[in-house]
């Protein structure tokens, strides 16, 4: 591994630990501290999904043209001052002020991806994404249940102020980080464009069908795990600390296996985690349901790695934001329909996922291209 992906490794692994410790209570404490209904909640999610999707396009044809250095110093710097935000707002509006600006920091993908990309060597594509996941997931694994704990005690506010410490120290190892040089196609033989590249199309709307299908069972679970299944802050802490494990060692396992047949895999444990927290009545069962939703995170850099081979080289940042604005898209849509079917009936929601998935299984195994190997 060269010095960048150390740094970069570090700086994930201490943003892991950060964002665990209060992203995922996001949803409670809005129920919590500000007495918002599911329906609130799940339009709240779908706003900060709208501000994921639209940074990421024009985040990777910069990353592209001008460098990708300077946009993740950029998230890393923006991410730490919106927890901040929200670690100090009493009222409503300057939290989610916080929260949004948090969701501007998921621009930070494909810069992100296209730089571990080009820095990866002689390492697969999906070996090196699946790095990031890794790291990244390690620290997750640590920072729920931290925050779970700091909740019951100190309550939720000081978890985010305690995870924009822990972003410090993440903002300054990707200060070392080198540049790279910017890609360039032959000016007499440009690539084609990804609006009439067929295969990238297709894979984009079973990529979008799919995160659909896996997602929609996850934006309100924690709020099922509280409210109905009656577990504390620290229980609830504990299950995602297990889920963020569960990131790590899917992702790590994934790096090894085809991208076609890995995506695949991805969504049979998803069908998994909706069954475990549906039917399941006992905290290891759901735990064990969201280490199983590992799949979902390690699922990611199979498609991005499938998506990579139908490109040039000088089109990764733009490809990878394409992908990141697809995925946010469907979190702008899932989470109030997620909200909905909550205030219908809580238990609907995850019947309706393992449905919706089966689909997107059969659609996955008859379009997602065919390649024996991934460089």
């Amino acid at each position: 591994m060269n010095r960048n992906l150390a740094f970069i490794a570090i700086a994930l692994f201490l943003w892991g630990i950060g964002e665990g410790m209060f992203f995922n209570f996001v949803p409670i404490y809005l129920d919590v501290q500000f007495a918002l209904s599911k329906y609130q909640i799940g339009l709240i999610l779908g706003a900060f999904g709208f501000f994921m999707a639209i940074t990421h396009v024009p985040a990777g044809r910069l990353a592209d043209r001008f460098g990708r250095k300077p946009l993740l110093l950029i998230a890393w710097l923006l991410g730490l001052v919106s927890t901040f935000i929200m670690g100090i707002s009493n009222a409503l509006p300057i939290f989610l002020v916080g929260l949004a600006g948090y969701g501007l920091t998921a621009f930070v993908s494909s810069p992100l991806s296209s730089y571990v990309t080009a820095a990866r060597g002689k390492w697969p594509v999906a070996t090196v994404l699946s790095l990031t996941t890794a790291t990244f997931g390690m620290g997750m694994a640590l920072g729920p249940v931290t925050g779970g704990w700091i909740g019951d005690h100190y309550g939720m506010r000081m978890s985010f102020l305690v995870a924009a410490g822990v972003f410090v120290f993440s903002t300054l190892s990707m200060i070392f980080i080198a540049r790279q040089p910017i890609d360039h196609h032959d000016p007499d033989s440009p690539p084609p464009s990804l609006a009439s590249n067929k295969s990238f199309i297709v894979l984009m709307g079973v990529l979008a069908f799919a995160i659909f299908a896996m997602y929609l069972a996850q934006p309100l679970t924690p709020n099922f795990l509280a409210g109905i299944r009656g577990l504390s802050l620290s229980e609830t802490g504990l299950i995602f600390t297990i889920g963020a494990l569960g990131n790590s060692l899917m992702a790590v396992t994934f790096s090894q296996i085809n991208p076609r047949r890995g995506f695949l895999f991805a969504q049979v444990l998803v069908i998994l985690f909706a069954l475990f927290i549906w039917k399941g009545s006992s905290l290891p069962i759901f735990a064990l349901g969201y280490f199983l939703l590992g799949g979902f995170r390690a699922g990611r850099p199979m498609v991005m790695a499938q998506a990579r081979e139908l490109v040039h080289e000088s089109q990764m940042g733009i490809t990878y934001g394409v992908m990141e604005t697809v995925s946010a898209i469907v979190s702008i849509i899932t989470p109030p329909i997620a909200g909905i079917l909550f205030e219908m009936d809580p238990f609907i929601v995850y019947p309706v996922s393992i449905g919706m998935i089966v689909v997107s299984l059969l659609l996955s195994s008859i379009y997602m291209p065919r390649k024996e190997s991934y460089a």
